[in-house]
């Protein structure tokens, strides 16, 4: 049956899988780099570590000379001083840089379903069946790539150098040592580089099999989706609700509403002003587009005055929410429309109490 997990993993994905313990990290590459930190550290100054033994086989024939029990029960202390002034170093480079490579690659992970005991790998049976699968039978035949790769490169040093290592021993102690000791860091750094290459290319490999491992069905992209952020129908639901809230809203607000301030298209606020009982216009509503055009139709339905004045509805719609008193920056433009529409309105009150009076006179 063709795979049909053709989706990137999503976060929440590889959350789990990250809980799960599944982390890409290279252990070659861990293990190369740390190697490689070592060898550079020995051919920095190599002269401090050759004088370390230098001083403490001094020391050690010297109290031989003596012949003193006191003498010679401090060799073991010596001995073991220059073992650890040689090595903490070392270890202390190996371990930083083993840690760093190893946070780099995804940090340090604590897995509780990981760590869990698991009693089937300590089957004989099963283990012994996994040494004989396809993945064991391909990491065999990688490594056997690098590995034959780092046997040529002794073999071309060894023959490069042989007419010296011949004649090594006509040559002075120190010149024959630092002869060895400049063929094996040369075999060492060049096997650093091979296997920090090969372990590139290996984490490369791990990586594409570690994002295959982890892809998704297009079922499985939409059933999460589904669980984080709902049921289509039930945010539709929702979104009808929440408009049915605000149209109900908008209708009541509209009935208090003395004047309507428009863009004319663009914005649209409703004021509210009653002077015996108000200190200074509220806004009852306000919108942007749709939500303008509604207003509008509502103040007509309404029968609210409407006056464009684009300048004012957006410093309006900007400067106060639903339910706020206007700004006192506002109060003058403001004042001026509704004195405008309170003239228009008596005016209009007086005219038409004179059209009776007029036809009665008749």
């Amino acid at each position: 049956m063709a795979d049909n997990r053709t989706e990137r993993a999503t976060p929440k994905r590889r959350t789990k899988a990250r809980e799960d313990g599944q982390i890409l990290r290279s252990r070659d590459l861990v293990s190369t780099i740390t190697l490689l930190s070592v060898v550079i550290v020995l051919a920095w100054h190599p002269q401090i570590w050759i004088g370390r033994w230098q001083s403490y086989f001094a020391r050690a024939l010297e109290s031989s000379i003596h012949g003193e029990w006191t003498a010679q029960s401090q060799v073991f202390g010596w001995t073991m001083l220059a073992v650890a002034q040689w090595i903490a170093p070392l270890f202390g480079v190996a371990f930083v840089m083993a840690v760093g490579s190893t946070l780099a690659q995804g940090g340090v992970n604590f897995s509780a379903k990981a760590l869990a005991p698991n009693f089937s790998r300590l089957n004989p049976v099963n283990n012994v069946k996994h040494l004989f699968t396809l993945a064991v039978l391909s990491r065999v035949l990688r490594s056997l790539l690098p590995s034959g790769i780092i046997l040529y490169l002794a073999l071309r040093l060894i023959l490069l150098h042989a007419p010296a290592v011949l004649h090594s021993a006509r040559m002075p102690v120190r010149s024959s040592l630092a002869l060895m000791g400049a063929i094996c860091y040369s075999l060492a750094w060049q096997s650093g580089l091979v296997l920090l290459a090969w372990s590139a290319v290996d984490y490369i490999l791990q990586r594409q099999t570690f994002e295959k491992s982890l892809r998704m069905t297009k079922q499985e992209v939409r059933q999460e989706n589904k669980d984080n952020e709902g049921s289509p129908q039930v945010k539709s639901r929702i979104k009808r609700l929440r408009r049915e809230l605000m149209r109900r809203s908008l209708q009541k607000n509209m009935q208090r509403a003395t004047a309507v301030i428009t863009n004319p298209t663009h914005y649209a606020v409703a004021l509210e002003y009653r002077p015996a009982t108000m200190a200074a216009p509220v806004v009852v509503a306000k919108g942007r587009n749709l939500i303008a055009v509604k207003i509008k139709e509502l103040a007509r339905w309404n029968e609210v005055p409407i006056v464009e004045n684009p300048p004012l509805a957006q410093a309006l719609y900007k400067a106060a929410e639903v339910d706020q008193m206007i700004p006192p920056n506002l109060y003058a433009a403001v004042a001026e429309i509704l004195a405008f529409l309170y003239r228009a309105q008596t005016r209009m009150n007086a005219a038409s109490r004179r059209a009776p009076a007029a036809a009665g006179a008749r």
